[in-house]
């Protein structure tokens, strides 16, 4: 199987019995297109988010999912992803011929990368002109590298802010205050304060290539800087409800030992965008087996203890729902290198597409995938992808 016009998914006619399908983005800049592939496999095998999260990338697809009608999030997704890998110079990119070798493959994504450092990527961001440090100082809106300005109207385009607001789907970014370090996220549950096109560029707002935004009187900047993934926050919201994740990570934490300066640079950015999202899932495995343990106690306690604090207590943190977790991790190819997260060219673009797509389908081939997990704990985690296209 080499294309999408060879595969599809299986529809599947009845939801799977959980409460919450929730579908988890990572940051990770040009590779988000691998997400959208993702996501286009899920909405053709019918299997439609109920809360959307996302980090930086992840952030501005899962806008454009929860901003849009079922019928178009995969066509909006297309207009996305197509804007933004249109050659910046105007030129058609090298196209590498298949039988070409890594380092070939890699002088060629070099080139398309240094192209993109230099004159930005369209309908995303473009280089400050004056560059911002020739100035000694600056406001906040100008202190970056680019300019977002494209992106804030690309949203615009894109995104019916409205339909998010709406509460259709939950809907949360997460982005991290310059003053106070602390990480912060943004829900659509509340009327009060309402998703903005800003939201989504703070959740992006990786410096010092793209300025601090403002919300509400605060500054904002990308929330990968202290955790790539909204994981933690989705597994931790009240009341807890039978939950299947899908969580489509762009960076993988296991790879393979540098040989030179450029594999250092690429081997930690793997490392710190990745998030640990292997141990946020195994302490969520160990903190959910005691609570089924406390909720399976509580049912043999005596009625007179039962109304003592230390019970009331762990009443509170009791419960018996299950979670399966599915990863999807987009597994890079050798000759893509450090500049992987900005390499916005559109074959590479189709490439990671391509890749998201078939990596769903050969996850939601497994049976297991949709069913109630069974073990002690209640909690399911899964990687069946094979980053092969």
């Amino acid at each position: 199987m080499t294309n999408l016009e060879a595969a599809s998914a299986a529809t599947i006619s009845q939801r799977p019995p959980f409460e919450r399908i929730a579908l988890l983005l990572q940051g990770g800049g040009a590779l988000g297109s691998y997400q959208a592939g993702v996501y286009q496999a899920l909405a053709e095998a019918n299997l439609h988010p109920d809360w959307i999260a996302g980090i930086s990338i992840g952030a501005i697809n899962a806008a454009i999912i929860a901003g849009n009608p079922a019928e178009r999030r995969v066509e909006r997704l297309r207009d996305f992803w197509t804007a933004v890998s249109a050659p910046p110079f105007g030129f058609p990119y090298l196209r590498p011929i298949e039988v070409a070798g890594d380092m070939i493959r890699q002088q060629i994504n070099q080139f398309r990368a240094f192209g993109i450092a230099m004159a930005g990527a369209p309908g995303f961001f473009l280089p400050r002109l004056p560059p911002s440090y020739l100035y000694m100082q600056l406001p906040p809106d100008r202190l970056s590298v680019y300019d977002v300005a494209p992106l804030k109207a690309t949203l615009a385009s894109l995104v019916d802010f409205d339909r998010i607001n709406s509460q259709e789907m939950k809907f949360s970014v997460g982005a991290v205050n310059v003053r106070t370090g602390n990480f912060a996220y943004f829900d659509n549950d509340d009327p009060a304060h309402p998703i903005r096109p800003e939201h989504i560029l703070a959740s992006g707002a990786l410096p010092p290539g793209f300025p601090a935004i403002e919300i509400d009187g605060e500054l904002y900047w990308d929330g990968g800087i202290v955790s790539n993934t909204p994981l933690d926050w989705v597994l931790d919201s009240r009341p807890r409800v039978d939950t299947l994740a899908f969580q489509v990570d762009l960076w993988n934490a296991r790879g393979e030992l540098p040989r030179d300066l450029t594999e250092v640079d690429l081997r930690q950015k793997e490392i710190r965008f990745s998030s640990r999202t292997r141990l946020s899932t195994d302490t969520f495995k160990k903190t959910q087996l005691l609570r089924r343990a406390a909720a399976k106690l509580m049912r043999q306690m005596p009625p007179e203890l039962l109304e003592t604090p230390e019970a009331k207590l762990l009443l509170s943190e009791a419960d018996e729902k299950v979670f399966n977790i599915i990863q999807l991790i987009y597994r890079s190819k050798p000759y893509e290198g450090a500049s992987k997260d900005y390499e916005f060219s559109r074959t590479t673009m189709e490439e990671h597409w391509r890749v998201g797509y078939l990596d769903a389908l050969e996850t939601l081939s497994h049976p297991e995938v949709l069913q109630r997990p069974t073990g002690v704990d209640g909690v399911m985690t899964c990687d069946h992808g094979t980053g092969k296209d």
